[in-house]
């Protein structure tokens, strides 16, 4: 399929619930309203076609940089690239999701984070704890830097509730997501929940709630969740 099509496709399953349900999580107003499930069959047709991918993500329209996200190739990313599309991202929907999963996937993914977390940008941080929470659930454990992601733990604790908006949901997220993917450090992170304790997000005119990260840690302990691994990033 060549843009237009894909574009005429996804302005036909765009709906006006699907629309009105997106604006309340905070989404802006170029796009359809195309439900996931509506994505699924040019991913799967298109899957790795990373210049459709590129060509998608530069209309500006959030559907298609979701999809952009769900049929690009992360291993052709340059950094330079990751960046403009986080950068590029229509909202946190597309940063934390479709574009952190391609930053997972990437061989460059910890080097990126790592700066990014540094950023003044508020949308490379929120894409970097995003990508970093999402990386922790498929990297095999030997190949993850333990040390370097406990010192982690400490600067989130430290920082969190003085961090942007959406910047302090990926953090949330990302320590419960080290939590249950390593389990040397299940433990400090059920800890750092309890330093942190409630963390305040707005969440648009939803009903959304915050996860707390002790007691999520917790439950994924009880089901045996704790070390288990994905084979992708991408959902």
């Amino acid at each position: 399929m060549n843009l237009q099509e894909v574009m005429d496709y996804l302005e036909s399953k765009g709906s006006e619930q699907t629309r009105k349900i997106y604006t309340n999580h905070g989404a802006p107003d170029n796009f359809f309203g195309v439900k996931v499930g509506d994505l699924k069959p040019i991913q799967k047709k298109e899957k790795n076609n990373h210049a459709l991918a590129l060509e998608l993500y530069d209309t500006g329209n959030s559907d298609a940089q979701y999809l952009a996200g769900l049929i690009a190739n992360p291993k052709e990313f340059s950094k330079a690239d990751l960046e403009k599309w986080a950068k590029n991202a229509g909202w946190y929907m597309v940063s934390e999701y479709a574009v952190a999963w391609n930053v997972a996937e990437s061989p460059l993914c910890m080097e990126i984070c790592s700066e990014w977390i540094q950023s003044e940008d508020e949308k490379l941080q929120e894409c970097a704890w995003a990508a970093m929470a999402a990386y922790l659930g498929i990297a095999p454990d030997e190949d993850i830097d333990k040390n370097y992601h406990a010192s982690l733990i400490e600067y989130v604790e430290k920082n969190i509730h003085a961090a942007a908006n959406r910047v302090r949901y990926c953090m949330n997220v990302y320590i419960i997501a080290l939590g249950g993917a390593v389990a040397e450090l299940t433990e400090r992170c059920k800890q750092a929940g309890d330093t942190i304790g409630k963390v305040d997000v707005f969440m648009g005119k939803t009903s959304c709630k915050v996860p707390d990260i002790k007691s999520y840690i917790s439950k994924m302990e009880d089901k045996g969740r704790i070390g288990k691994k994905k084979k992708t990033a991408k959902c």
